[in-house]
């Protein structure tokens, strides 16, 4: 379990709020508008109504005693950036801040956030490879390289074994695991054999992903 501070509950920052709860972590919430940190108690920690650029009001809540801080301020970058260096001229072991452009990225990486993610943008990629195949169920970019993709089997891997199909050697694809019924199961040997009820974890160079299953 870790302690996480929250700056920012929008609609961005109430889902982090609530993925959060379910992994059982404490979190501490902070945001200036008063209905979004009431709509948000249901799964924080605490709650409380400030302005995260006032460098008095978040000392106050002792900063270097969180794991991590999380910025989702979206509605005014300058208040991002301004929060963001304060938290790590207080101490923060770990600021991860939102993006909504790529320039913005720069910017608060250069203003000391450790992490910073792009959700428009990572979303926009998810949205554009799940559309272009019927096979494609989701989808992890591990790097601007390599992905893990979940596909619903194809009609010629049906009844065939994970040697028989070879695309390891052939194409530099690795299959991780199946899936059934939401349940994943990631024993899998070269004899296992493929079948039409599942699903299908698959890792590889995107290049040769999206080659094979003409993405």
């Amino acid at each position: 379990m870790k302690s996480i501070l929250l700056i920012g509950v929008g609609r961005f920052g109430g889902h982090i709020a609530m993925k959060l709860n379910e992994l059982g972590h404490e979190v501490m919430a902070v945001d200036k508008n008063e209905e979004r940190v009431h709509d948000v108690l249901p799964y924080v920690t605490n709650a409380l109504i400030g302005d995260s650029t006032n460098e008095e009001f978040l000392d106050s809540l002792g900063i270097d005693n969180y794991d991590a801080c999380i910025v989702t301020i979206g509605d005014n970058f300058q208040n991002s950036l301004e929060t963001v260096s304060l938290l790590k001229e207080l101490g923060a072991k770990q600021v991860i801040a939102r993006a909504s452009r790529g320039v913005q990225e720069k910017f608060l990486l250069r203003n000391g956030a450790d992490r910073v993610v792009y959700p428009e943008k990572q979303l926009a990629a998810w949205t554009a490879i799940r559309c272009t195949s019927d096979h494609i169920l989701d989808y992890i970019e591990l790097d601007h390289d390599t992905s893990i993709f979940e596909l619903s089997i194809p009609d010629k891997w049906k009844g065939r074994s994970i040697v028989e199909l070879d695309i390891r050697k052939r194409y530099g694809i690795n299959i991780l695991g199946t899936k059934k019924e939401g349940k994943l199961d990631l024993y899998v040997t070269p004899e296992t054999i493929l079948s039409g009820d599942k699903t299908v974890l698959v890792m590889g160079p995107q290049k040769s992903i999206q080659k094979y299953f003409h993405i």
